[in-house]
């Protein structure tokens, strides 16, 4: 039974709801007004209806008074997001922890180099643990992050990435393009072709500032060799299966000139994106997956020249993930229709967070960029996980203090004891803090704080590898319940709403299985 203090609804196994709206219009007035609540709702579930009925039904008129509520209207309402989220026609299923309705979140990673080696334990050639991708796969499955969009920047990692969705299907999915930084081989000079790539590891997501960068007019693409690659790339995405769910990870970054050269990424994307156009000729549709870095005219330039100055030649849209730009060019972005990817990267500092704040919910999408992009305690954002944990902790404290409560108000006729009897005048608060409290234990020498973020798993250094935990500095995508409760703190709403947002979102443009 769903429970409104002094509003019930039952939902039957039709998913009605049992009360008239008159009915309930009724109990409306007794409270004196025409919204239901004054004071924090308090909402039951019952796991067994749950079961059979994860979709409870509520009347449009229920639902508009439920969100013109005080308790509902607050920012930061937790009531809010578990209400929207239980109202959905798509939700997942509620849990139910000590009688509480308990969100489980739900989220998808729009960008995670799972192909990079590092996830079978190679780190610059050299195996320094066993393979733990099933290990990692698992652990975002635990944190609610049951789809894995795997970005393919190359040749080889959109391969890899192609067969690690058919080794996790339904669960894995992949991309497909030559990332700017991977765009030397369009260059007359790159000593190698495409098929012979001798780097396996992707890009770290922050510049190398010891290596040098290019003059701007440095590099000359060779015209035969595009040729073939981009005939190349037609053919590998054609072949590709349902696991191929963009096209990408391909656009600028002149951040890192030094991977390549400008002239190069530009003449790179230029032709994947008359690919696009080509392929869309076809029918052969795919959203894209864009990357764009310190070159946001350029950018959007392109796409402009390419889908027309609304970007209405852009059949299935895309995302321009990881970003690190400012508040306007996000809104020129979300105005041309796209989405934007956020990640670690987006909360460094107090301006990154600004622009965050300023991305539209219905534009969001949330993603790690492992094995890079971690959330790092120097970062902005970091304060906000901070902020989370305390409220976590203080929410466990009610409950607790609640369990405790009603376990005592439980005991009518408690049972005998040979302890001490409370004196006579009743004055139990003296005779308590005369009690002698337990002593600290001081802490050992060397002994290390507790984290103020608590950590879900266990994380090691890679020479210390153990089965079921973390590597240290290896994101993985089980962290992304920390981008979202960035964002959710950055914007003052709850972490369902983003969660939810950013699902709907994804799975809109994706089309990955809902």
């Amino acid at each position: 039974m769903v429970q409104y203090d002094s509003v019930s609804m039952i939902a039957s196994p039709a998913r009605q709801v049992l009360f008239k709206q008159q009915e309930v219009l009724q109990r409306a007035a007794k409270i004196g007004s025409c919204i239901l609540f004054s004071r924090r709702i308090r909402m039951r579930i019952s796991s067994t209806r749950l079961a059979t009925n994860p979709k409870v039904s509520v009347s449009p008129l229920l639902s508009s008074l439920i969100l013109q509520s005080p308790y509902a209207q607050q920012p930061q309402s937790r009531f809010r997001g578990r209400f929207l989220h239980a109202m959905a026609s798509d939700s997942p299923q509620l849990g139910v922890t000590n009688g509480k309705p308990t969100y489980q979140p739900r989220y998808i990673d729009i960008g995670i180099n799972l192909a990079d080696p590092i996830f079978r334990g190679r780190y610059g050639g050299k195996q320094r643990h066993p393979d733990d991708l099933a290990a990692v796969v698992q652990r975002a499955k635990d944190v609610g992050c049951t789809k894995l969009i795997v970005t393919g920047s190359s040749f080889k990692s959109s391969r890899d990435a192609l067969k690690l969705s058919q080794e996790f299907p339904g669960t894995v999915y992949s991309t497909a393009g030559v990332h700017p930084c991977s765009s030397a081989i369009f260059g007359a000079t790159h000593p190698h072709h495409h098929e012979a790539e001798d780097d396996e590891h992707t890009a770290a997501c922050d510049p190398d500032p010891e290596k040098p960068v290019p003059a701007d007019d440095e590099g000359t693409p060779d015209l035969q060799k595009t040729e073939q690659i981009v005939a190349d790339l037609d053919a590998l995405v054609r072949s590709a299966g349902p696991g191929l769910v963009a096209f990408g990870e391909f656009g600028l970054d002149y951040d890192r000139l030094h991977y390549c050269p400008k002239k190069l990424q530009l003449h790179s994307f230029s032709h994947q994106l008359d690919l696009v156009v080509a392929l869309q000729k076809e029918k052969l549709e795919f959203p894209l997956f864009l990357h764009s870095r310190a070159a946001h005219a350029d950018f959007v330039s392109l796409l402009k020249e390419k889908f027309g100055n609304n970007l209405s030649g852009l059949a299935r849209g895309g995302v321009v993930h990881s970003f690190t730009g400012t508040a306007e060019e996000a809104r020129e972005l979300m105005d041309l229709g796209l989405y934007i990817g956020i990640n670690g990267c987006s909360f460094k500092t107090a301006e990154n967070c600004d622009v965050v704040r300023e991305i539209r919910l219905d534009r969001i999408m949330i993603e790690t960029d492992g094995p890079w992009c971690e959330v790092r305690p120097s970062h902005e954002g970091w304060k906000y996980l901070v902020e989370d944990a305390k409220r976590k902790a203080a929410d466990e404290e009610q409950v607790a203090a609640a369990a405790a409560a009603a376990t005592v108000d439980g005991n009518s006729q408690p049972p005998a004891t040979d302890a001490p009897t409370e004196p006579a005048n009743g004055d139990v608060k003296t005779t308590r803090q005369k009690r002698p409290k337990q002593q600290q234990q001081p802490s050992k020498k060397g002994q290390k704080k507790a984290s103020e973020v608590p950590e879900r798993f266990k994380s090691v250094k890679k020479e210390k590898w153990e089965e079921g935990c973390m590597v240290k500095s290896r994101n993985e995508p089980c962290t992304i319940e920390r981008i979202a409760a960035i964002v959710a703190g950055i914007k003052g709403v709850s972490v369902e709403e983003v969660a939810e947002a950013a699902w709907a979102n994804t799975t809109k443009v994706f089309q990955v299985d809902a």
